[in-house]
């Protein structure tokens, strides 16, 4: 499964284990590392006896270049063809429901995650799967050869839905030139190249302990038994040095704008500025700029495209971060009459550049705030998200943030920031556009420059 849209090397002195406790909720982290660097971290709900166990590694597509292009993606499903101990994808599928649970994987730009979701009490034989998985895939020939056909029609798939689409159209401007720009399912040709030393190189050269994040979220029983449970699986993966992907470098003096001509019913849009990456502090404030952009059916872009204009159908607004850049982007399916697809550029553009010239109210940001806080405390009624969203801050970052502290740091977001936030990334020259639709020719669109 390729990640739509909505986790590298080791730090030394990374934090020791550590128990924390959110006024929210009773949920307790507690994060320790094996010999072999391998990140551990349990998220105790002290609620229904079941589990996410979630594995996160620092691969994905902008570690790959064009021969290789869609290497993280078909990994992932070869890890569910067969390993040492479960030869082939009905003995792991047959397991896994056997003990009443399901599992799935993911690939993002800079991410590969393996997750089962099961009861409790079936701790040791999940953890028995997903290390097998990954440690010591067959990678059987036949396997891959028939596999390539399977990814080739969901790449084709993709092409097929053109509200996907355009987000792959959008990357490939708005990172051009970069790993990131390309698609992370790869393209047929690619994929059709692939051999058994493909995957050989690429899982030596990215899947490593060191590389690796293994999270338990969810009714934990015995954090000693999981402990050694967990060291007996994996204290055999050796560590060793990473593939760093190229850095982001771009500079862009003037907007750019992206046509792909499909035939459909609807023009698909992304409108968006490159930001900064998820180390940067001002994300917490891109955040509430996004909100109150196109988050919600109370946002500016709800309202100003959709309930007064009656442009769309959907509209939104929401940031994205890598290592060392990012995104914000606005999505819209319209109307394929090209006056309208231009009426709804102009509206969407007019309505981010508000931004650079007013303080929003006081209202206005704090209904912004308190939607944002209040979606990430739902999402954390599921032990999947609760894995997620602290596997991916120690993959990266090699620390967290409790949730209190979220919280706290986007209450703190005020008016000015956003205002400043807002000039210092929506500018004319940083613009980016991208459509797909039943368009022959860019001149009958692109005319807000």
């Amino acid at each position: 499964m390729v990640e739509q849209r909505p986790f590298k090397p080791l730090v030394e002195g990374s934090s020791p284990s550590r128990v924390t406790r959110s006024k929210f909720h009773t949920m307790k982290i507690n994060i320790s590392k094996l010999p072999n660097n391998l990140h551990v971290i349990f998220a105790d709900t002290d609620a229904f006896p079941s589990l996410t166990c979630l594995l996160l590694v620092g691969a994905g597509s902008r570690y790959e270049g064009t021969k290789n292009n869609g290497i993280a993606h078909f990994f992932e499903h070869m890890a569910f063809k067969g390993s040492n101990k479960y030869p082939n994808a009905f003995a792991l599928s047959s397991l896994i429901e056997g003990l009443g649970g399901e599992f799935n994987a993911f690939t993002d730009k800079d991410y590969t995650g393996y997750y089962v979701k099961a009861p409790s009490q079936h701790f040791k034989q999940v953890i028995d799967v997903l290390a097998d998985m990954i440690q010591k895939p067959l990678l059987a020939k036949e396997e891959i050869e028939r596999e390539k056909g399977v990814i080739v029609q969901e790449i084709n798939m993709y092409e097929d839905t053109p509200q996907r689409k355009v987000f792959d159209v959008f990357d490939e401007l708005v990172f051009k030139g970069s790993p990131l720009g390309m698609s992370i399912a790869g393209t047929p040709r690619t994929v059709s190249t692939f051999t058994q030393s493909t995957f050989k190189d690429y899982i030596n050269s990215l899947y490593a302990p060191n590389n690796t994040v293994l999270i338990i979220s969810g009714a934990i029983q015995s954090h000693a038994q999981y402990k050694e449970v967990i060291n007996k699986e994996f204290h055999d993966w050796e560590e060793h040095l990473i593939h760093e992907p190229e850095k982001f470098k771009m500079i862009q003096k003037n907007p750019g704008f992206s046509l792909l001509y499909k035939k459909s019913e609807q023009a698909h849009i992304c409108i968006g500025y490159r930001t900064f990456s998820r180390f940067d502090e001002r994300k917490y404030t891109l955040t509430v700029l996004s909100a109150i952009l196109g988050r919600g059916m109370s946002s500016r872009l709800f309202i100003e495209v959709r309930e007064r204009r009656g442009l769309c159908y959907s509209i939104s607004t929401y940031p994205d971060h890598y290592n060392d850049t990012g995104n914000m982007i606005t999505y819209a399916g319209v109307s394929t009459d090209v006056n309208k697809v231009n009426e709804t550029v102009k509206v969407i553009i007019n309505e981010h550049e508000k931004l650079t010239t007013k303080l929003v109210s006081e209202e206005e940001l704090r209904r912004a705030k308190e939607l944002i806080k209040g979606r990430l405390l739902l999402s954390l009624e599921d032990t999947f998200n609760i894995a997620a969203l602290f596997g991916k801050q120690v993959l990266f970052e090699r620390k967290y943030k409790t949730v209190d502290e979220i919280l706290k740091l986007i209450d703190s977001v005020t008016a000015e920031e956003v205002k400043n936030c807002a000039q210092q990334v929506i500018t004319k020259s940083q613009l980016n556009c991208a459509v797909v639709g039943p368009f022959k020719s860019a001149d009958s669109i692109w005319k807000i420059t």
